[in-house]
């Protein structure tokens, strides 16, 4: 299901610090879909949106949009599953895109303050 707008982003519990999450960020237009993984998804989606680091693939393509994530036990099972989903083809990562936010909206909208997003 969609979070609802402006929600917080997922939060790291004391008991979830080894928690990690699998997440696809895209472009203005959604022709571009960059998969990642990270242990820490707001800080992570930030560094994105910021341009963080300046040779970054979501830099070069401008995939500024959070569309889908997915929390997961370890940094071990997100990194398998981030390299199974860099596997599969277009459309199956757009139905499984469409199940989450079916009207592909930036999930990580009103988690930050504006000021933060200046590069």
């Amino acid at each position: 299901t969609l979070p609802p707008a402006n929600s917080s982003p997922p939060s790291l519990a004391v008991d979830s610090l080894m928690r990690s999450w699998v997440y696809i960020m895209t472009n203005k237009r959604q022709n571009v879909l960059y998969v990642g993984v990270t242990t820490d998804l707001e800080r992570r989606v930030l560094q994105h949106k910021t341009g963080f680091f300046p040779d970054a693939f979501t830099l070069k393509y401008r995939c500024h949009e959070l569309i889908w994530f997915e929390e997961l036990e370890n940094i071990e099972v997100a990194n398998a599953q981030e390299k199974r989903i860099k596997r599969w083809r277009r459309a199956w990562k757009d139905a499984m895109i469409a199940k989450m936010n079916p009207d592909r909206k930036d999930l990580s909208e009103g988690w930050y303050d504006p000021r933060d997003l200046i590069p």
